[in-house]
Protein backbone atom coordinates (compact mmCIF):
# COMPACT_ATOMS: atom_id res chain seq x y z
CA UNK A 1 0.00 0.00 0.00
CA UNK A 2 2.80 2.20 0.97
CA UNK A 3 4.79 1.49 -1.90
CA UNK A 4 1.81 2.36 -4.60
CA UNK A 5 1.74 5.61 -2.57
CA UNK A 6 5.28 6.82 -3.20
CA UNK A 7 4.35 5.65 -6.84
CA UNK A 8 1.54 7.75 -7.82
CA UNK A 9 3.34 10.71 -5.77
CA UNK A 10 6.28 10.42 -7.97
CA UNK A 11 4.18 9.63 -11.02
CA UNK A 12 1.79 12.54 -10.96
CA UNK A 13 3.79 15.66 -10.87
CA UNK A 14 6.38 13.84 -13.72
CA UNK A 15 3.08 13.56 -15.44
CA UNK A 16 1.87 16.83 -15.27
CA UNK A 17 5.09 18.22 -16.04
CA UNK A 18 5.86 16.21 -19.23
CA UNK A 19 2.06 16.87 -20.32
CA UNK A 20 2.94 20.18 -19.53
CA UNK A 21 6.31 20.23 -22.06
CA UNK A 22 4.61 18.72 -25.02
CA UNK A 23 1.45 20.96 -25.06
CA UNK A 24 2.66 24.59 -24.81
CA UNK A 25 3.69 26.35 -27.63
CA UNK A 26 7.07 26.73 -28.27
CA UNK A 27 7.85 29.72 -30.20
CA UNK A 28 11.14 31.95 -29.13
CA UNK A 29 11.72 35.07 -30.05
CA UNK A 30 13.90 38.05 -29.19
CA UNK A 31 11.20 40.03 -27.65
CA UNK A 32 10.26 36.60 -25.34
CA UNK A 33 13.34 36.51 -23.90
CA UNK A 34 13.98 40.21 -22.57
CA UNK A 35 13.04 40.70 -18.64
CA UNK A 36 9.00 42.21 -18.44
CA UNK A 37 9.06 44.78 -16.06
CA UNK A 38 5.35 46.08 -16.25
CA UNK A 39 5.55 47.20 -19.82
CA UNK A 40 8.29 48.90 -19.89
CA UNK A 41 11.97 48.25 -21.69
CA UNK A 42 14.43 47.08 -19.17
CA UNK A 43 17.23 49.00 -18.87
CA UNK A 44 20.60 48.64 -16.88
CA UNK A 45 22.05 45.76 -14.96
CA UNK A 46 19.83 42.97 -13.70
CA UNK A 47 21.92 42.32 -11.29
CA UNK A 48 20.16 43.91 -7.78
CA UNK A 49 22.00 43.56 -4.46
CA UNK A 50 19.39 43.49 -1.48
CA UNK A 51 20.00 43.60 2.03
CA UNK A 52 20.25 40.60 3.59
CA UNK A 53 18.10 41.90 6.70
CA UNK A 54 15.01 41.27 3.79
CA UNK A 55 15.59 37.85 4.11
CA UNK A 56 16.26 37.94 8.03
CA UNK A 57 12.76 39.72 8.91
CA UNK A 58 11.18 37.49 6.37
CA UNK A 59 12.45 34.08 7.90
CA UNK A 60 10.92 35.52 10.80
CA UNK A 61 7.77 36.74 9.57
CA UNK A 62 7.30 33.11 8.53
CA UNK A 63 8.30 31.45 11.71
CA UNK A 64 5.55 33.52 13.38
CA UNK A 65 3.44 33.07 10.81
CA UNK A 66 3.54 29.19 11.29
CA UNK A 67 2.67 29.46 14.96
CA UNK A 68 -0.49 30.83 14.14
CA UNK A 69 -1.22 28.26 11.80
CA UNK A 70 -0.84 26.11 14.79
CA UNK A 71 -2.36 28.04 17.40
CA UNK A 72 -5.48 28.53 15.95
CA UNK A 73 -6.86 25.25 15.40
CA UNK A 74 -5.47 24.41 19.09
CA UNK A 75 -7.01 27.10 20.43
CA UNK A 76 -11.04 26.50 18.25
CA UNK A 77 -10.76 22.93 19.75
CA UNK A 78 -8.86 23.58 23.72
CA UNK A 79 -12.40 23.24 25.59
CA UNK A 80 -12.56 19.48 23.87
CA UNK A 81 -9.54 18.59 24.00
CA UNK A 82 -8.77 19.58 27.86
CA UNK A 83 -11.66 17.70 28.57
CA UNK A 84 -10.12 14.67 26.60
CA UNK A 85 -6.52 15.29 27.35
CA UNK A 86 -6.78 17.21 30.79
CA UNK A 87 -4.28 20.43 31.60
CA UNK A 88 -1.40 18.51 29.66
CA UNK A 89 -2.80 19.92 26.29
CA UNK A 90 -2.35 23.34 27.87
CA UNK A 91 1.38 22.42 28.79
CA UNK A 92 2.37 21.11 25.42
CA UNK A 93 0.98 24.62 24.56
CA UNK A 94 3.49 26.46 26.61
CA UNK A 95 6.05 24.59 25.73
CA UNK A 96 5.78 25.39 22.20
CA UNK A 97 5.00 29.04 22.72
CA UNK A 98 8.19 29.31 24.87
CA UNK A 99 10.59 27.67 22.40
CA UNK A 100 9.41 30.27 19.88
CA UNK A 101 9.36 33.28 22.32
CA UNK A 102 13.57 31.64 22.94
CA UNK A 103 14.02 32.37 19.04
CA UNK A 104 12.91 35.91 19.12
CA UNK A 105 14.68 36.41 22.10
CA UNK A 106 18.11 35.11 20.50
CA UNK A 107 17.01 37.02 17.28
CA UNK A 108 16.29 40.45 19.36
CA UNK A 109 20.01 39.61 21.31
CA UNK A 110 22.06 39.04 17.95
CA UNK A 111 20.23 42.38 17.24
CA UNK A 112 18.73 40.77 13.78
CA UNK A 113 14.96 42.95 14.07
CA UNK A 114 17.60 46.33 14.25
CA UNK A 115 17.61 48.13 11.04
CA UNK A 116 20.35 50.61 10.61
Amino acid sequence: MMMSFIIVGIALPVLALSAGIILRPHKPSPEKRITYESGVDPTGDSWVKYNVRYYLFALLFVIFDVEAVFLYPWASSYDVLRSEIGLFILAEMFIFVFFLILGLIYAWKKRVLEWN
